[in-house]
């Protein structure tokens, strides 16, 4: 129709042309958010590669990239001798995330201290402030803490910020985002720690949105996208932190949280009936036979108060895993978690499991042993063993924290940082 309601006539080219180019706008900003994350995840390191991921021309491609760098999210690079991906002596455009484009503020906080930091696109860390060693037992009161401290990044750096991230120890229920059992710190049970930190956060002047998500799941969720989790499509991930052990598991990119978000609290898995008594009121929890702590008592070591039960028990097994104290403790904590992933393995069928914390530490100590347990205790073990990795990022659950910042971003860009440029 032209602008009187009847349909264009034959030359009436400016109508027709207006009209085309509307639908390649519209067809071109519904793929920025997919676009986007192929950029952000690693997945599309040039133009020719994101065209094909998309599935769109060769123009359209180009057009939202256009539009991603206009935004300051990405950079593309058009300069000869890049990455391959283009046709026969053409190369295609490299791309990358913009590394003075907008971060994200991510916090965590665990039993031995709290830290805050910056977080860019593609899971860059760009500045972090110094890990405080006293969590209170107010969580308004460290939550405010870790917000200031970000707030003082944002302010030093000059970056602009997309929202904000934080990692606790402890199931987060939805979606209210109450910790419903934080054990290892001092907290009530139920805090609502989403609503505190939002609270936080826009007091501190910080634009976007304040989420909350389990530490654990959060590590799982970074190392799916820019770790050793990429390309799983069943990902499993354990962990033990400072204490206690966590787990989670990606399905087809996305964390599977269960109905309120408590699914895979693998550190209440009983692993020896006859052990230790957990903080749950059960004995014998994977919580308790295979974090730092346990490691240490196991070798006959009273933890200082110096540096973290993570760092302490860190630090013992790669200086003195030769004691023969040390070795024994090691593997027990090998056999019990072991026991741990080859149950979760027969009830989850996972296609890669990948281990944090300690647990990495104890599986580049004695890989066999521990891939061996899992094989024998397993029931598909024997037959085709699942993989089992190390986690590569150094601060995944900060990683992660941001990740849950940006998801907005990567799901609309355009309405998310509430800017328009022209495709």
């Amino acid at each position: 129709m032209n602008g009187n309601g009847a349909p264009p006539r034959v030359g009436d080219v400016t109508t027709v042309s207006t009209a085309s180019a509307r639908t390649k706008l519209e067809r071109g900003r519904g793929a920025l958010g997919p676009a986007l994350e192929l950029v952000h995840t690693g997945r599309a390191p040039t133009r020719a590669v994101l065209t094909a991921e998309l599935g769109v021309t060769r123009a359209t491609a180009g057009a939202v990239a256009a539009e991603l760098e206009a935004l300051g999210l990405i950079r593309v690079d058009s300069r000869p001798g890049g990455a391959g991906g283009g046709t026969q002596g053409r190369p295609s455009h490299r791309l990358s995330v913009d590394e003075n484009g907008p971060v994200a503020l991510a916090a965590q906080v665990h039993s031995d201290g709290f830290r805050a930091a910056l977080v860019g696109l593609g899971g860059r860390i760009v500045a972090t402030a110094p890990g405080k060693v006293t969590v209170s037992a107010d969580p308004a009161q460290v939550l405010g803490a870790v917000v200031e401290a970000g707030a003082e990044l944002l302010q030093q750096t000059g970056r602009r910020c997309v929202g904000a991230g934080l990692a606790v120890p402890s199931a987060v229920a939805e979606p209210d985002g109450t910790a419903l059992n934080p054990l290892h710190l001092a907290w009530p049970a139920g805090s609502p720690v989403r609503a505190i930190f939002a609270e936080c956060v826009k007091a501190a002047g910080i634009d976007g949105p304040a989420l909350t998500g389990n530490d654990v799941n959060l590590a799982a969720l970074a190392e799916h996208r820019h770790g050793a989790g990429r390309s799983a499509q069943h990902l499993l991930c354990v962990a033990t932190g400072h204490r206690g052990v966590g787990g989670a598991l990606v399905l087809d990119g996305r964390l599977h949280s269960g109905s309120s978000g408590l699914a895979l609290e693998v550190g209440h898995l009983t692993v020896n009936p006859e052990g230790r008594a957990c903080h749950c009121g059960s004995r014998g929890c994977l919580d308790v036979e295979a974090d730092p702590l346990a490691f240490l008592t196991a070798a006959g070591r009273t933890p200082g108060p110096e540096v973290s039960l993570l760092q302490q028990a860190r630090d013992l097994l790669r200086e003195e895993y030769a004691q023969p104290a040390v070795r024994a403790a090691a593997e027990e904590l090998i056999d019990r978690l072991g026991l741990g992933l080859a149950g979760l393995v027969n009830i989850l069928n996972p296609d890669r499991i990948i281990l944090g914390g300690l647990h990495r530490e104890l599986l580049h100590a004695d890989p066999e042993r521990l891939r061996a347990v899992v094989a024998d205790r397993s029931l598909w073990g024997r037959s085709g063993g699942v993989p089992i990795l190390p986690c590569t990022l150094d601060h995944n659950s900060l990683v992660g924290a941001a990740e849950l910042a940006w998801q907005p971003v990567l799901d609309d860009p355009l309405g998310a940082l509430g800017a328009a440029a022209q495709v």
